[in-house]
């Protein structure tokens, strides 16, 4: 099974726009991704096609997991 974080965030456009993290650490809490995403808001690091990334929206872990029927 494989896990990716999503940090979801409002642009200044107001579209979303998702920053992903695979194999994030089990451990992580939800203080410490806030926490994460605050610094991407303030450092003002990332470029969207939508502008800024202004605030936060959500913040979720997706897990997947492959069953492989057969390999040929």
């Amino acid at each position: 099974m494989s896990a990716t974080l999503q940090m979801i965030f409002s642009n200044a456009e107001g579209r979303n726009s998702t920053i992903s993290v695979t194999d994030p650490d089990p451990a992580l809490s939800t203080l410490d991704v806030q926490e994460v995403m605050d610094a991407v808001i303030t450092g003002n690091v990332f470029e969207t096609t939508g502008g800024d990334l202004i605030s936060k929206v959500r913040a979720q872990v997706v897990t997947r997991t492959v069953d492989v029927l057969g390999e040929f």
